[in-house]
């Protein structure tokens, strides 16, 4: 369920970047959790320097609370960025696998596959 893509670029500038190459392919930048600073600042402090970044399509998200409201607590779309072992990594929820976990005919899960096409877009959009 958990869509992971590895780049060799460092983290720092896939953290710098990643809200403009969202934006390419329609997802607007709604937050961004910086779980290191954030559990450091309440006394709970973790190595890795994890980053989520809650992303938005507002077409896409219309359409699918539309027809799912189910679907609102998947909402929204999150990447994660970390480095593992030295390798930068990303990290989404699989929204095929959720689609499919629901009764949607075959127009919603083409329109949700297409959206997760292009989250995986800015997910690759380091080392091509």
């Amino acid at each position: 369920m958990v869509y992971t893509v590895t780049t060799s670029t460092d983290i720092e500038t896939v953290k710098q970047e990643l809200e403009a190459k969202a934006k390419e392919v329609g997802f607007g930048l709604l937050n961004t959790y910086a779980f290191k600073r954030i559990l450091e600042e309440k006394g709970y402090p973790i190595e890795k320097d994890i980053t989520v970044f809650e992303l938005c399509n507002p077409p896409g998200a219309q359409q699918a609370l539309t027809y799912l409201s189910e679907i609102s607590v998947y909402l929204p779309c999150r990447i994660s960025v970390y480095e593992d072992k030295g390798v930068t990594t990303l990290a989404t929820i699989g929204i095929e696998d959720i689609v499919n976990n629901f009764d949607t005919d075959a127009r919603f899960q083409s329109y949700m596959t297409i959206l997760f096409e292009n989250l995986k877009q800015v997910m690759y959009s380091w080392d091509n």
